[in-house]
């Protein structure tokens, strides 16, 4: 079910305007451009155009005022652009004023992002998850801004009597959001008792987590020969891909690859894709990928943490793996390791394009694996003297 507010317009529309407004919020305005712009071209648009402003706070009607209204009509007629994109979230009455101004859709980041999440989920789990995200954000839209939706209208066999059209929606709405969770619940089931398998033979369970475009997943294919899809690209990964992991003398561990996170990444995503995120939240560590080349690394680290504590994962070791160093003038020298005051590895410099470094992950992984306890047998008196008197086994 496409997003009625904009979502997969781009299998439609190909040139496009992108709408930036400074509002003093702290973050380099030249830097969320940017982002915008590598966003709308992984979601295979053309940017013809760019129309920037500041202002204290956005207008309540059109979020830009009349003046910056008119600049963006007068780019679109000099441009024949068919979509305008708003780097900020619009609320529906501003998203309907505009669309109703400028005569073409107009969308926001977050359906965007969704836009984009719909064409790279190749799963079923990852399919019903999206499809979650864009009914839940679509959710939003069906308040205000579906004037049309209001009208009383016939409608055989799906409509009760008196029902108005957006009663119907929302009803139509509410039964498929619930079947929609049913089903991630169930594979999130699924999941749990996997983990439990893992936990049982003592299995150490290690995520890669990162800002987008990191390079998670070609870190995740050096490691493990695999071919998970890897690209120069915004969200390139969606789906969770878990392989083994064999280091000598340790035995397996267990490595995941997972979705990439942004700034002010939707809610509506964080919460669908939760029982992927559970991969993440079940490791016993984090390998967190950052773009040592990038400029804004610090603050793509810090995004990372946020959002990392939002769904519980605050707590799990981490280990800094600072990728990209071959982009970097440090390609070579720069390559190594640094330890922690526990004397633990937590910060490898690497290439996961070249391989430069790989051997350090191995190393604190093999590390990690030699100081785990081991699992007590359910047979011994002492498993019976940790297990809790209310537990069942």
């Amino acid at each position: 079910m496409p997003d009625k507010s904009g979502s997969q317009l781009s299998r439609k529309f190909n040139k496009a305007i992108l709408v930036n407004l400074d509002l003093n919020e702290g973050v380099s305005v030249d830097e969320r451009l940017d982002e915008l712009c590598q966003l709308a071209t992984s979601d295979k648009l053309n940017v013809v155009a760019v129309v920037e402003g500041k202002r204290l706070r956005p207008d309540p009607s059109m979020y830009v005022g009349s003046g910056k209204a008119n600049e963006i009509a007068q780019k679109l007629g000099d441009t024949e652009s068919d979509m305008v994109i708003f780097n900020h979230d619009l609320t529906p009455a501003q998203q309907r004023n505009l669309m109703s101004f400028l005569k073409v859709p107009v969308i926001d980041r977050t359906s965007l992002i969704l836009d984009i999440f719909a064409q790279r989920a190749k799963s079923h789990e990852g399919k019903l998850q999206v499809e979650l995200a864009q009914l839940e954000h679509l959710a939003t839209r069906l308040v205000r801004g579906w004037t049309h939706l209001e009208r009383q209208k016939g409608g055989i066999g799906l409509r009760g009597p008196g029902e108005t059209q957006l009663e119907t929606d929302r009803r139509l709405l509410r039964k498929r959001v619930k079947l929609l969770k049913d089903k991630l619940s169930s594979l999130q089931c699924q999941r749990k008792v996997q983990r439990r398998s893992r936990q049982r033979s003592n299995v150490l369970s290690v995520s890669i987590v990162g800002y987008t475009n990191a390079g998670k997943s070609t870190l995740f294919n050096r490691l493990t020969r695999a071919d998970a899809y890897a690209a120069n690209q915004l969200f390139a990964t969606l789906d969770t891909t878990t392989r083994k992991l064999y280091i000598p003398d340790c035995g397996p561990v267990v490595i995941s690859d997972t979705v990439g996170f942004i700034r002010e990444l939707p809610h509506t995503l964080i919460a669908a894709f939760r029982a992927t995120l559970e991969e993440t939240i079940q490791a016993d560590i984090l390998l967190h990928v950052v773009d040592a080349h990038s400029a804004n690394r610090e603050e793509q680290i810090k995004e990372v943490n946020k959002i990392l504590a939002e769904i519980g994962a605050d707590n799990i070791p981490q280990i800094l793996i600072m990728n990209k160093i071959d982009l970097n003038e440090l390609s070579g020298s720069g390559v190594g390791f640094v330890r922690n005051e526990y004397g633990r590895i937590s910060r490898i410099r690497l290439s996961a394009k070249t391989g430069e470094g790989l051997e350090f992950i191995r190393q604190a992984l093999s590390e990690a694996v030699s100081k785990r306890p081991e699992p007590l047998d359910e047979n011994s008196k002492d498993f019976e003297k940790a297990k809790p008197s209310n537990a069942t086994v």
